[in-house]
C-alpha cells in the first residue's frame, strides 16, 4: 500500500506552533493547490545528512511551500529558512495528487529529487522504492511511472524549465498575504 501523505502535515509533533495558508491556483502557469506552513516553534531543528553535507530544512522562521500540480506525477515542497533563502526544493514523485475535504494530499512513490539553490541534484530514498518493488508494495507500471518521472523531472531541471522551481516565490508571496 501506497503512503498516503497531507500538506498539512497534521502529525508532525515537532512543530509546537504554525500557520498553514492555502489555495487552489487555476492559472496558465500551473493548476492545482498550494500550500504555505510557517514554523512558529518547534522542540527542536530538522537537520538532515545529504552525502557530505549536514542541512538545516526546518527551524524557527521556517516556511514550507508545497505545490500540488493537477494531474501530475509529482509534488514540489519549496523549503525557504528564516532568512527567506531557499534552503532546497523536495521532489515527491507520486502516483498521483488529490484532496480531501480540500486539502491536499498525494499518494507516494517513495523517491525523491533533491535540487539545491546552487543546481545540484540528488536522487533520494531509491533503495526504498526498490524494496517496494520487489515486495509487491508497488507494481510494475508504478515502478516504471515513478523512474520515468524522475528522468522527465532531472531533464527539465537541467534544461531550466521546471516550472514549480520558478514559481516558488511568487507562490511563496501569495500564500504569505493569507498567514497575516
Amino acid at each position: 500500500m501506497l503512503k498516503r501523505k497531507y500538506g498539512e502535515r497534521p502529525n508532525w509533533t515537532r512543530i509546537l506552533q504554525r500557520k498553514n495558508a492555502q489555495t487552489f491556483l487555476e492559472t496558465d502557469e500551473f493548476t492545482g493547490y498550494i500550500t504555505l506552513l510557517q514554523m512558529n516553534q518547534l522542540t527542536e531543528p530538522l537537520i538532515v545528512h545529504y552525502a557530505q553535507r549536514d542541512v538545516c530544512i526546518a527551524d524557527e522562521g521556517y516556511l514550507w511551500l508545497q505545490q500540488f500540480p493537477a494531474d501530475q506525477h509529482h509534488s514540489v515542497t519549496t523549503m525557504f529558512n528564516a532568512e527567506g533563502n531557499i534552503v532546497q526544493w523536495y521532489i515527491d514523485i507520486c502516483h498521483r495528487n488529490g484532496w480531501e475535504d480540500r486539502k491536499p494530499r498525494w499518494d507516494d512513490l517513495y523517491v525523491d529529487i533533491i535540487l539545491f539553490p546552487s543546481g545540484e541534484m540528488l536522487v533520494q530514498d531509491a533503495d526504498e522504492f526498490e524494496n517496494a518493488y520487489l515486495t509487491g508494495v508497488i507494481d510494475r507500471e508504478l515502478y516504471e511511472l515513478a523512474w520515468n518521472e524522475v528522468r522527465v523531472i532531472k531533464s527539465l531541471i537541467h534544461k531550466e524549465e521546471f516550472a514549480l522551481v520558478n514559481l516558488a516565490g511568487y507562490h511563496q508571496d501569495l500564500l504569505l498575504g493569507f498567514l497575516k
